[in-house]
């Protein structure tokens, strides 16, 4: 990878930011989807909030490489 494509702090914080955008609309859903009949669709939504929280804690450590 040549050092131009090397994600900046800047970078990673927008990332970060944005995936916290989506933890809060994945959520949301999750939430209001958490009864019959949508709870197939709440435990996929529940799914992919946990997958975010796992990929903002990778990005935030990917942040702390510059501190």
């Amino acid at each position: 990878m040549a050092d131009a494509d090397v994600p900046t702090a800047a970078t990673l914080s927008a990332l970060t930011d944005q995936v916290d955008e989506l933890l809060r609309r994945v959520g949301s859903g999750a939430v209001a989807s958490d009864r019959a009949p949508t709870e197939p669709l709440a435990a996929a939504l529940y799914d992919a909030e946990r997958a975010l929280r796992s990929a903002r804690r990778a990005l935030q450590r990917a942040e702390r490489t510059y501190s």
